[in-house]
């Protein structure tokens, strides 16, 4: 069986790796709380709500949050779902009609 560069650092496998979130304010003055990876986040009115979503998202995990003390801004692009490159069944398509 071969082993992964995780597993050979003698770290966890990143489905098992704690997500982590960063928790700062926006030029606007909005609370960002975002996932290091950036798929999930959002902006909120304050700092509580935006603690709470965090542990929400995380189950409460003690080492979710690192707080950032300059502008952190919302990165909207890694939310994007990107699409299927699987194509949509023919039976699930929809049926153009001419006007």
């Amino acid at each position: 069986m071969k082993e992964t560069e995780a597993e050979k650092a003698g770290e966890p496998p990143p489905s098992l790796q704690p997500v982590i979130f960063t928790i700062g304010r926006d030029s606007g003055g909005n609370w960002v709380a975002q996932e290091k990876g950036g798929a999930r986040g959002g902006l909120f009115v304050d700092r509580a709500v935006a603690l709470k979503f965090v542990k929400f998202e995380t189950a409460n995990h003690p080492h979710a949050v690192v707080w950032v003390n300059g502008v952190h801004e919302l990165n909207t692009s890694a939310m994007l779902v990107k699409p299927s490159e699987e194509p949509i069944p023919e039976n699930l398509q929809r049926k153009r009609r001419a006007a």
